[in-house]
């Protein structure tokens, strides 16, 4: 089980390889609550937030970063690339959440920006999808926001901690559009005031 070693850095943010070690840093920005859009349960522990890391370290195609303030080190929260393939030209988005002081700001748009810049660029990706409860009104919003088109409804797609069954929305950016949505996310961060909840986060949009 090893991590990749990709680090990808801007707008003041860092991410960076996750690892099970982030745990203690990650896991007190959790909760229930963060957690209940989730299709995995809570880790209620540091050590269970850090077998949820190697359980990710271990799963093919899964790219698990910690998000972090590029200048202090300090944990924000976490994203990941999956379900990556290359011989297709694909990759999602998602199993994102960030602490409750860091939804709002610059550290979603920030995150997505690296992360989609790497996709297309970097990868060469054709399509990349993003995806969110459907009672997640907020993630289904924040994902629009990021220029993404909606593709549309996967009907019981998910089951949630608490056993409940739901709807799954699909989102997705192809390779052509990415210049219009990296200018529109440039944009937003250049013009964010410090502090400001414009951008909230697509917490659990997997």
């Amino acid at each position: 089980m090893t991590a990749h070693d990709i680090t990808l850095e801007g707008h003041g943010i860092r991410l960076s390889p996750a690892d099970p070690s982030d745990a203690a840093a990650a896991w007190p920005l959790t909760g229930p609550d963060l957690w209940s859009r989730m299709t995995t349960p809570w880790p209620a522990s540091v050590d269970a937030y850090a077998a949820h890391v190697e359980r990710q370290l271990a799963t093919p195609g899964l790219f698990a970063f910690t998000v972090r303030d590029a200048g202090t080190g300090v944990v924000r929260g976490s994203t990941t690339f999956y379900e990556y393939v290359p011989a297709q030209g694909r990759v999602e988005i998602g199993t994102t959440w960030y602490g409750r002081t860091f939804q709002g700001g610059k550290t979603n748009p920030a995150a997505k920006l690296l992360l989609l810049g790497h996709a297309f660029e970097t990868w060469g990706v054709n399509r990349v999808a993003l995806r969110c409860d459907a009672r997640n009104e907020r993630s289904a919003r924040a994902i629009e926001r990021l220029g993404a088109t909606p593709e549309g409804r996967l009907r019981r797609h998910r089951v949630a901690p608490d056993g409940s069954v739901a709807d799954t929305l699909y989102f997705s950016i192809l390779r052509d559009e990415w210049p219009d949505v990296r200018a529109g996310l440039e944009t937003r961060l250049s013009s964010a005031e410090p502090g400001a909840r414009a951008f909230d986060a697509e917490t659990a949009a997997r």
